[in-house]
């Protein structure tokens, strides 16, 4: 973690727009914005709050989260305030600076629009002796269109698809309007030095008009969102070590890692509507414990997806995780998961079929991205997961391979990399299952949604990608993200993938380059929009046959929040 003095800054970017509200963070950041004439004081000072903010390179975190973090640290060492900026990293995470002025009264100031009545103060409600009370407001109106989507084979590609409600888009342009609000409060209160509790209560209402990807009808939906109680508590050691114990339960989004395995627990789309704009990411239930030694944290979890009701395969899920982080510079994880319940099925080559009910995944994590902080930078990560089940023999596998560099002193800091991913197909020549249980993976287009548009056609199974990825800022407050993926198969054999592909006579999918451009007008308005035209190959073309047509796909939203 690198510490600096520096005056009051704004960064060109503050907490970066991520669809699932959770992002890593791989650099860190501790100023002093009033720092004392005493150096050895201020390194104290920042060596605390680097100690209570106990959030090291390689962490998950929210916009929520770190309310409630910088919240408790303000008033645990009365300081006058504790905010931060961000923007995002050349991996795609988060380069966090955290902005600390130092308190010169005997006790800290009351804040928020409940004591002042000061509309600048919104969305701070309440902030005094420990108690906490934010309201949160997010709108989002987004425009989507396709150009022969499904490679303009929607019959074919959609067939017995429960999503489909009317005529879904295909062949020629096809468009429509998503729009939703999310609106909630969340707070904290401290039950003594170091113990407090905290939660979250929201609400999500969505709207769909126009051509969508599997309807034509007119949708709306209002349901609740986060729904979380939890308790942490800490101290630090008199040798120096810093302890946390986390607790919470309820409606609550959940990652782990970067998503391989776990980010999409909440569905969108169909009755919901909202299937673009990806409005919920909830679950209907998590149940998560943490420990954190330092730079190590130990968690046990309990998941239930809330999935859409037309396709609810009642997956459960539970499991361990620990994850360390080395020097700042290397970040280490592995997890344990089993599924206890589970409808979701297994189609086998002799006709037979089985259930996710069983399945065990072990996962392991490396990522080795040194300090960027202006300067030049390498970043090569790795992941490795392998699948059994209790009930049949199955070995599926997974992992993927990054290696990329930053030129920061250039101007734009560019940045360019390249992924290789493999998620193993079923062999009929043997005699366990191999096909790759995608479980809850996705995120973005950054993270493990793979093809703007061939991620509709083919998820996370039977599946080898190669990604390059450049990544470069024009101006402070834009970034712009281009994309070349080609995709290929496993094995021929894709039982259980889209049923027009069960059987390919070609292990060549096809070809995607998509564009993003991400504009921070502000901390609280951001634009997006986004590009993708997506070339099938023979083993789509041989599948359909005639008539299938290359997919463009083009989208911009606008954000409002606060």
């Amino acid at each position: 973690m690198a510490c600096s003095f520096i005056p009051t800054v704004t960064l060109a970017n503050t907490f970066p727009y991520e669809e699932s509200g959770n992002i890593r963070v791989d650099t860190i950041n501790v100023s002093l914005i009033n720092p004392t004439q005493d150096q050895t004081l201020n390194q104290r000072i920042m060596d605390q709050i680097r100690k209570d903010i106990a959030i090291f390179p390689g962490e998950i975190v929210s916009a929520e989260r770190l309310d409630f973090i910088t919240t408790r640290v303000r008033n645990t060492l009365s300081l006058d305030s504790l905010s931060y900026d961000a923007e995002t990293s050349m991996g795609g995470g988060l380069n966090l600076t955290l902005k600390a002025t130092l308190n010169d009264k005997q006790s800290l100031t009351p804040k928020g629009y409940l004591i002042d009545k000061n509309k600048k103060t919104l969305p701070l409600l309440y902030d005094s002796n420990g108690k906490y009370l934010k309201a949160k407001l997010e709108l989002l109106s987004m425009y989507y269109a396709n150009n022969n989507a499904w490679y303009a084979q929607p019959g074919k590609m959609l067939n017995g698809n429960p999503l489909v409600d009317g005529n879904p888009a295909g062949d020629g342009y096809d468009d429509w309007l998503e729009a939703f609000f999310h609106a909630g409060l969340y707070g904290m209160y401290p039950l003594n030095s170091n113990t407090f509790t905290y939660g979250g209560l929201s609400t999500i209402g969505t709207l769909s008009t126009g051509q969508e990807l599997f309807t034509d009808q007119t949708r709306n939906h209002f349901a609740v969102e986060d729904a979380y109680v939890g308790i942490v508590t800490g101290r630090t050691t008199t040798s120096g070590n810093r302890i946390v114990s986390n607790t919470s339960i309820g409606r609550q989004k959940f990652s782990l890692g970067d998503g391989l395995l776990i980010i999409n627990t909440a569905s969108n789309g169909s009755d919901r509507a909202a299937l673009q704009s990806n409005a919920r990411w909830a679950s209907d239930l998590v149940f998560q414990s943490q420990l954190q030694y330092n730079k190590t944290k130990f968690e046990i979890f309990y998941l239930d997806p809330d999935e859409l009701p037309v396709i609810d395969s009642e997956t459960k899920i539970q499991g361990v995780n620990i994850q360390t982080n080395i020097f700042n510079v290397i970040d280490f994880g592995m997890s344990y998961l089993t599924v206890p319940h589970s409808t979701s099925t297994y189609y086998l080559p002799n006709g037979s079929s089985q259930t996710r009910d069983g399945l065990r995944v072990i996962d392991g994590r490396f990522r080795w991205q040194p300090s960027i902080n202006g300067k030049s930078s390498w970043l090569f990560a790795t992941e490795y997961a392998q699948q059994s089940h209790e009930d049949f023999k199955m070995r599926a596998q997974a992992s993927s391979y990054e290696l990329a560099y930053q030129w920061s002193d250039l101007t734009m800091s560019p940045s360019l990399g390249y992924r290789y991913a493999s998620f193993s197909g079923d062999d009929p020549n043997t005699q366990q299952y191999e096909r790759w249980d995608p479980l809850f993976s996705g995120g973005n287009g950054e993270q493990w949604v793979q093809g703007v548009n061939h991620f509709k056609i083919v998820q996370n199974s039977n599946l080898k990608t190669h990604r390059v990825q450049l990544r470069f800022k024009p101006h402070p407050k834009v970034e712009v993200v281009p994309q070349f993926w080609l995709f290929r198969a496993d094995s021929k054999l894709n039982l259980g993938g889209n049923p027009a592909l069960s059987f390919i006579h070609s292990k060549d999918y096809g070809r995607e380059f998509n564009v993003s451009a991400k504009y921070y007008y502000s901390r609280n308005l951001y634009v997006h929009g986004q590009l993708a035209y997506t070339q099938p190959s023979d083993a789509v073309k041989n599948a359909l046959g005639d008539g299938v047509k290359d997919w463009w796909s083009s989208m911009l939203f606008v954000r409002y929040a606060f």
